[in-house]
């Protein structure tokens, strides 16, 4: 009986080798390697031991956002009320408080010195020259979006352009969210709340790739919320899926219907979005002194509508990001399976800010914004907070202009640069809809603003065109927009003119929270959402016997007489296949020279799906699984060995096994995407 396959019946991952310059990493090692046993065999399971019952007292929930920040948290014993953290000191005219900006300063020595509101107006109030020392930081979660090589020693700049560690300043960053939610439960709880009391569960963008998922997870290890050996107390959950979760309680009273003719909550679709979105909230605010939320343990009205099979859409646009999940209802615990890969780009109301900077630039010159922000970083803050909150009052209907505020500093740095006035810059750019008024504001019309919105707004409007013409999407029943960026009534009419008519469009009350909330009911029950599609191609580099003809003859190997065919890509699981919470794939391999008592296993990934060799273009190392089999006797080892490997999929997390059958022997590794 052959001890190998002949030839790879899954195309598979590769050879026990790291890559290198070489044709084949194998060779270039002269490692045996292993082999597919034959006939091989796949087994998909659930791990019994996934629902570990680990008790804590409280769920908290941190929604680390680009533009801001907060925490919600649980008691399990009262797991239908969600408490929003404190409200911060310092909060910003016509700006919700319920979150703080995801702002971070640094002491000149690289010390941690505050976060949030209380960072942004202790950096205001520096003297420019002591500034210069200090390390601001805003908006840098958006880093770990856009690195495309990212590893433990990313770096980020600060406003002065200093470099520190991304690392460092997440790490803080939780860490100071940890302490605060601590504080806040040891001041409720009348004594000292311990960390391990605490699940903690942060979440992040879906279409984020596995790099910065792990890279949260490692930030939030340095932060001391959880360790590696005590892994399952950190949740990494998935923003869409989180406001998914927190929908489906929603009741009728809890939401805003975008539709033309539909009554919800009393206004009718004849209001127009900004004065029916503008009097719920009023509605909301004066019902919510307590910030404590009461969710229902009810399946809400809209959810009851939804029958086996139905698909919806969660829409998460944020300050970075958009995030685009298709979601498909299984009953009957109406738990939630992801039907489509999650998309999206960086099409968050930062670039909203990104055109506000570029109209700077073209009114004042380049050189003279980029020369202002180095020399006057505080007032720049200063300039893009009058810009935060302009930008929220722009609206589809807006008649009356939109005036910001130029820092004094502004003005001033402006002649000593330029030696003309700003005013002067503003008659000379030829800016339509851009004015100068002489208590120092720059007056924008509503058709400047919109304009400054438009480029995002078109670039979410075309995703999602491109989403609902995939035929999974094409049923879609509802639209569920949510995230602070929804709350902009452009963005509203825009999604509500571009697919009214394909499905009810939807916005939860106090959208900003909804992540935040669901995040809140997704620690106290991981379980509720079953199945995930894989986003990469998952394998590991075997041999299999050469064939002629089949095989590239750069790939030929003979070892001990025998002909191999090296790297070969043997495949776990395919990008975008359909994976359970839990589950197990499980292959099994025998080493190509039976005496070999090192085992070496290397895991690769793709964002391809027909992957032939490790070597193919994209294929990357993930992880690597290294057996030492010495020490065990020698009559115990049989003629055929059978190595078992298991993947563990389904959360962010992905881990892998190797089982040495016949002495038990047993090694374990995380899928590692930031250090290979």
């Amino acid at each position: 009986m052959a001890d190998k396959e002949a030839g790879a019946s899954d195309t598979g991952p590769r050879e026990t080798a790291p890559t290198s310059a070489y044709s084949s990493p194998a060779r270039s090692l002269g490692d045996t390697g292993i082999t597919p046993l034959s006939p091989s065999h796949i087994v998909n399971d659930t791990d019994p031991n996934v629902s570990e019952q680990q008790t804590f007292l409280v769920v908290v929930a941190i929604d680390f956002g680009t533009t801001s920040s907060g925490y919600a948290y649980s008691f399990t014993k009262e797991p239908e009320c969600i408490h929003v953290m404190r409200r911060w000191e310092g909060g910003d005219p016509g700006v919700s408080n319920q979150k703080t900006p995801t702002t971070i300063l640094l002491t000149p020595e690289r010390k941690f010195h505050s976060f949030g509101y209380a960072a942004r107006d202790f950096y205001h109030d520096l003297d420019p020259n002591e500034a210069k020392q200090w390390l601001y930081l805003e908006k840098f979660k958006m880093k770990l979006h856009t690195t495309g090589d990212l590893t433990m020693d990313t770096d980020l700049t600060a406003a002065n352009g200093k470099k520190l560690k991304a690392l460092e300043i997440f790490s803080y960053a939780l860490q100071y969210f940890k302490e605060q939610a601590l504080k806040e439960l040891s001041d409720q709880a009348g004594s000292d709340f311990e960390n391990s009391d605490v699940r903690w569960v942060i979440t992040v963008p879906a279409i984020w790739k596995q790099p910065a998922k792990q890279f949260m997870r490692q930030a939030a290890y340095q932060a001391g919320l959880a360790s590696p050996e005590n892994s399952e107390q950190l949740i990494i959950a998935l923003e869409p899926e989180a406001a998914s979760i927190y929908c489906r309680k929603l009741r009728l009273h809890q939401m805003i219907e975008l539709s033309s003719k539909t009554v919800v909550n009393g206004y009718s679709g004849s209001d127009t979005v900004g004065a029916g979105f503008a009097q719920a909230k009023e509605h909301i605010r004066r019902n919510r002194q307590s910030r404590t939320f009461l969710v229902e343990n009810v399946i809400g009205e809209i959810w009851s509508e939804l029958e086996e099979g139905d698909k919806y859409v969660v829409v998460d646009s944020g300050g970075g990001t958009v995030d685009l999940t298709v979601h498909q209802i299984r009953l009957p615990e109406g738990h939630l399976k992801e039907l489509y890969k999650a998309t999206g780009g960086p099409y968050g109301s930062l670039g909203v800010d990104y055109e506000f900077e570029k109209l700077l630039c073209k009114i004042f010159g380049e050189d003279f914004i980029e020369q202002f922000k180095i020399k006057r970083p505080a007032a720049w803050v200063d300039l893009m907070i009058a810009f935060e909150s302009r930008k929220r009052a722009a609206a589809p209907d807006r008649t009356n202009p939109l005036n910001i505020t130029l820092p004094f500093s502004f003005i001033d740095y402006y002649k000593k640069f330029r030696g003309h006035s700003v005013e002067h810059a503003l008659r000379k750019s030829n800016v339509d809809f851009v004015k100068w008024s002489s208590q120092g504001m720059l007056r924008m019309s509503p058709d400047a603003m919109n304009a400054l919105f438009k480029p995002t707004i078109d670039s979410i409007i075309e995703h999602l065109r491109d989403l609902f013409q995939k035929p999974e999407v094409s049923t879609v029943k509802f639209l569920f927009l949510v995230g602070g960026f929804a709350e902009a009534p452009l963005l509203q009419q825009a999604v509500q003119a571009a697919f009214g008519d394909k499905c009810r469009i939807i916005i939860p009350q106090d959208v900003g929270l909804t992540i935040l909330k669901g995040a809140v009911l997704f620690g106290l029950d991981p379980a509720v959402i079953k199945v995930r599609r894989s986003p990469l191609t998952y394998g590991v580099g075997v041999l299999n016997r050469y064939v002629e003809g089949k095989h590239p003859p750069e790939k030929l190997l003979v070892k001990d007489g025998t002909r191999w065919c090296t790297d070969v890509f043997d495949k776990f699981i395919s990008a975008d296949q359909s994976v359970a919470l839990g589950e197990l794939v499980k292959r099994s391999y025998t080493p190509a020279k039976p005496s070999q008592l090192v085992i070496v296993i290397n895991i690769y990934s793709s964002e391809h799906d027909n992957v032939s060799f490790i070597t193919d273009p994209g294929v990357k190392k993930c992880g690597t699984l290294r057996l030492d089999l010495t020490g065990t006797s020698s009559t115990a080892v049989p003629a055929r060995r059978e190595i078992q490997t298991l993947m563990q999929f389904g959360d962010t997390e992905i881990k892998a096994t190797a089982v040495d059958i016949a002495t038990s022997k047993s090694v374990k590794v995380g899928i590692d995407f930031l250090n290979y």
